[in-house]
């Protein structure tokens, strides 16, 4: 199963907005949200709450693509995110999300014990390509008890 495929099965809100996860790979993941008129806001785009999903959806599949291998030990979680709408967003929209620390420093900091904090940044496009979001969450992997 893909990530992507693993993330529509698991996360109940990725399978309501049906988000599209086009790439999932450990330096980049875009996710799609559909033109669906059930989930315009007041001006015929998509509401601010689906572009934040969209936004931490994108977030979610770089951080399993890039730490997948480390679940074994730790949890991934979100700590923290703050978006900014920078333009009307109309139709379809994509999100891009990219690391903002090297996965082999978080894993480094992971490995001596501690609880590695990284912020993913994500760019919420429209078709034609301009940027509409700017979105940044913050993850951190959580040690698993080993009790």
């Amino acid at each position: 199963m893909s990530i992507g495929e693993m993330l529509a099965a698991t996360v109940p809100m990725a399978r309501t907005l049906n988000l599209e996860f086009r790439e999932t790979a450990p330096d980049k993941a875009v996710v799609a949200l559909p033109d669906q008129s059930e989930y315009h806001n007041h001006v015929g785009g998509p509401h601010a709450g689906a572009m934040f999903t969209l936004g931490e959806s994108a977030s979610g599949a770089i951080v399993l693509a890039a730490f997948g291998a480390q679940l074994s030990r730790a949890v991934p979680l979100a700590v923290s995110a703050e978006i900014s709408y920078k333009k009307l967003a109309m139709g379809p929209v994509t999100a891009t999300a990219t690391l903002g620390r090297p996965a082999a420093d978080v894993i480094a900091e992971l490995d001596e014990g501690k609880r590695p904090e990284f912020p993913v940044a994500i760019a919420i496009q429209r078709a034609d390509g301009a940027v509409t979001g700017e979105m940044t969450v913050v993850w951190t992997l959580r040690p698993n008890d080993p009790s």
